[in-house]
């Protein structure tokens, strides 16, 4: 188990509530429901982080605007975070958090596989501690759940949407199906349980619990009644900070009012519980301890046994495994790099409180996030992707580890062991438990042992028990200390071998080493050799010389019985040992000869094949027998010169050699399925190579598809936008009662008002079409002439045209610009002066009459 230092010291900016937001496909709507329920002085910042396409111009800030009338900005490298702001990620970055400012870095990973909101969420959970907040919304995959995780590790507050209001929901259920999540509600809900989270946080402080002697006893009770797990020798700071985040949780303001929470919600207690134990862990944590454990300590301890060894590692508070799996894959590198000669292997026994944790460890499963710990390399060799986007660990290194349940402090360890690694778990334990535990480490160890400690764990004064290998951190030897010495610091074990040493009798008793060594010999002496066999008759355990019954077969090691027997026992063997696993009980083969390699009778043999007996702890196996009898007489043995008998040997031998032939095309047979059994692995593993392609193909179309989706809803609200503006345009245009028709650059109609259709015989399709074509009552044909030297000059016209009706209109020719400032075509409007003509032309006649 591996943890954060529970001194750690809290940034500058902590006092600011960070709330993260994490999305993905169909993100943007809970998004913009989150955005809108939040008070305009929440005193939080809020920082929005979705996957998006990394070639498009992100939209989501001026979307996110509208909603809110905090200022939304997108993050800039080296921003300064502020409150009562809503920060958004640029496309194609990753975004963490450095001394109150902003840090955007290249994307980890290829596309497809990359996870920024992980990314974000873990920079949060270690920059902000308790006073982050991270929000899982609508998307698909499992990116937010690790860096949940890591906030809800850190005593931050993690939420996720509803599953049932989500668009995608894969998110949202990753993070709650890991157990990590504090809160699930409906996105517009979660502001105000925020808000009461923070206020809760303020009123309620730990020392509280202090105070509360009588309180914190009966809470420690509930815990011991309904888990077992004695709270009472873990750091008080430790429990305190935890109660009072789970009081937070739960609104209440005093941890007397919790403990009543706790009785009348066993369901509490469990979650209380697993908060406690603080299950975090990490593979390959602190880098360099590994190193030195697979460049030095570990080829040292092969060094050792020069002609093998089975090894065995205990991983205490291995949480969901990957410190133990990670001891697993180091070993596995170790013997990859040096090939030994001799076999090698490790049995890893990984133990824990918590029954989920390692109900999780045992399956291997793992999310996306852990390519950051374990490398790509690690990953393609030691995983296999698994069917909800993250990994599971190969198969034979996942059978070299032993999962269990166990309390450290009070369940019996395990013991002779060569490696012991239990990291960073005896900083949350009083100074009166460490000092129980570094001795029974030094019991459970072999001499010369390995203890590795994690980077804040130490044995303390023990240091005639362990000493530091050079520079290997926190890599302790085992070291051989007197018995006197381990008595005073472990009573139980000191007691027992103590009185080994101290009771020296003058006169050996039977019922003391007399007698053991009495029976050992008798064993030795007078107990005829045995094999115990399964079923299929492999040797499990051979008891005594049986080298003149069995030999190792040519060719590659087989352990079957069938195979070692030497060939003038075979047949017996194989019909004795199937009556017996037939009948049961126990089945007799008398005098059978035994001949030499020139043919003749060596020995007599008395087989016994007796089949365990069911609900045994030998269940299932056969304990073969094998006693020398003497040779019968010479006259015994002679040949008979009966007919009838000679015929029935001649038959005998003759069974027998059909029996034999039969055997061997039984083996060839046998020989032939598993040549067959091995192409169809190899086709077995080429099809497992091409489904993981298609796998990580699927992966990063599964994301492109996200992005996609993402782009999409923020286009379709764009577009929504503009076919709002556009309504609005149109009817300006139209209320002005002005004919105006927009040309582009080539003279092509862009647009027009239905006023123009009076002067040029307009219609919808005309869009696109060049202004000359169509049909028009002006009497002006250098209008074409005059837009083209208005594109020119960039200076407008404006002439008083005559109709074919006898119409006036004057004809306006301005630049169109965009919102660029680019021009882009004119836009030519016409103002009816019919009214204002007659008039002039009334006038003149009027003036002309008068003179």
């Amino acid at each position: 188990m591996t943890i954060r230092s529970a001194n750690a010291v809290v940034t500058a900016d902590a006092a600011i509530p960070v709330v993260g937001i994490g999305a993905s496909a169909g993100g943007l709507d809970p998004i913009c429901e989150l955005l809108a329920g939040v008070p305009p002085a929440s005193g939080a910042a809020y920082v929005v982080v979705q996957h998006l396409d990394p070639t498009h111009k992100a939209l989501l800030p001026e979307l996110l605007q509208r909603v809110t009338s905090m200022k939304v900005s997108e993050v800039t490298d080296g921003m300064t975070l502020e409150a009562d702001h809503v920060y958004v990620i640029p496309p194609n970055h990753d975004l963490s958090l450095e001394d109150r400012r902003f840090v955007l870095q290249p994307p980890a990973g290829l596309r497809g596989h990359r996870l920024p909101i992980d990314h974000f969420f873990l920079s949060l959970a270690e920059h902000c501690r308790e006073y982050a907040v991270g929000i899982v919304l609508s998307g698909m995959g499992g990116d937010g759940t690790l860096g949940l995780k890591g906030i809800r590790e850190n005593g931050g507050l993690a939420m996720a949407q509803l599953p049932a209001s989500a668009k995608f929901d894969p998110m949202p259920l990753s993070a709650i199906a890991a157990d990590v999540v504090d809160v699930v509600a409906l996105p517009a809900e979660m502001p105000a349980r925020v808000y009461s989270w923070r206020m809760l946080r303020k009123s309620s402080l730990p020392e509280q619990a202090v105070v509360q002697r009588d309180a914190l006893q009966q809470l420690y009770a509930l815990l011991l009644k309904q888990t077992g797990a004695n709270f009472s020798d873990y750091k008080l700071s430790t429990v305190l900070r935890r109660i009072d985040r789970r009081m937070s949780v739960r609104q209440c303001a005093t941890l007397t009012g919790y403990v009543d929470v706790m009785r009348e919600n066993p369901a509490e207690v469990e979650l209380l519980f697993k908060e406690l134990l603080i299950g975090v862990t990490n593979f390959f944590r602190d880098p360099k301890v590994w190193e030195y454990l697979m460049e030095s300590a570990l080829p040292q301890l092969l060094a050792a046994h020069p002609n093998g060894a089975a090894f065995k590692a205990w991983v205490p508070a291995c949480s969901t495994g990957e410190e133990a799996y990670s001891l697993a894959i180091a070993f596995n590198e170790v013997l990859e790099q040096l090939r030994p000669d001799a076999q090698y292997t490790l049995q890893i026994f990984a133990t824990d409180l918590d029954d989920d944790a390692i109900a999780r460890a045992r399956q291997g499963l793992f999310g996306a996030g852990i390519a950051a710990d374990v490398g790509t390399e690690r990953l393609q060799r030691y995983f296999m992707p698994a069917e909800n986007g993250g990994y599971r660990i190969r198969k034979d290194v996942r059978n070299t580890i032993i999962f269990a349940r166990q309390n450290i402090i009070s369940d019996p360890p395990f013991t002779k062991l060569d490696i012991l690694c239990c990291r960073n778990l005896l900083i949350y334990f009083t100074s009166k438990l460490q000092e129980q535990l570094i001795p029974l480490f030094h019991y459970a160890l072999k001499s010369e042992g390995m203890l590795m400690l994690g980077s804040a764990d130490t044995p303390g004064q023990f240091n005639e028990l362990f000493a530091p290998m050079h520079g290997a951190g926190r890599i302790y030897r085992r070291l051989d200390a007197s018995i006197h010495r381990v008595a005073n610091y472990f009573p139980t074990r000191a007691a027992s071998v103590s009185a080994t040493f101290s009771s020296e009798p003058s006169q050996p008793s039977m019922n003391g080493n007399l007698q053991t060594q009495v029976e050992q010999l008798l064993l030795e002496k007078h107990t005829p050799a045995a094999v115990l066999l399964n079923v299929h008759g492999d040797i499990l355990y051979i008891h005594g010389r049986t080298g003149a019954f069995l030999e190792p077969a040519a060719g590659k090691a087989n352990w079957n019985i069938h195979a070692m027997a030497r060939d003038n026992l075979r047949h017996e063997l194989a019909d004795l040992l199937k009556r017996a696993v037939q009948e049961g009980g126990g089945i007799g083969l008398r005098g059978l000869i035994v001949r030499d390699a020139a043919g003749k009778p060596s020995q007599a043999l008395d087989l016994t094949a007796e089949a365990m007996p069911e609900g045994g702890p030998l269940s299932g196996t056969v304990l073969l027998t094998f006693a020398v009898a003497p040779l019968p007489s010479e006259k015994k043995r002679t040949r008979s010169s009966n007919p009838y008998q000679l015929e029935l040997e001649q038959q005998l031998a003759q069974a027998r050699l059909e029996i034999q032939a039969v055997r061997d095309e039984m083996q060839a047979s046998r020989e032939e399925l598993k040549s067959a059994n091995e192409e169809l692995q190899s086709t077995n593993e080429e099809l497992q190579s091409t489904n993981e392609e298609l796998t990580t193909s699927k992966e990063e179309m599964q994301s492109l598809n996200e992005e996609l989706y993402t782009v999409n809803a923020e286009l379709q609200s764009k577009v929504d936008d503009l076919s709002l503006v556009n309504g609005d345009m149109k009817n300006l245009l139209n209320s002005t009662d002005v004919a105006t028709i927009f040309l582009d650059s080539e003279l092509r109609i862009r647009r027009f008002t239905d006023k123009a259709k009076q002067i040029y015989k307009l219609i919808p399709g005309d869009v696109n079409r060049p202004l000359s074509d169509i049909t028009n009552d002006l009497v002006y044909p250098e209008l074409e002439q005059d837009a083209q030297e208005v594109l020119r000059t960039l200076v407008f016209s404006e002439r008083q045209i005559e109709t074919r009706n006898e119409r006036w209109f004057t004809v306006r020719i301005m630049p169109y610009r965009t919102v660029e400032n680019v021009i882009d075509g004119v836009v030519v409007t016409f103002i009816n002066i019919t009214e204002s003509k007659q008039l002039e032309a009334r006038l003149r006649s009027i003036q002309g009459e008068a003179n």
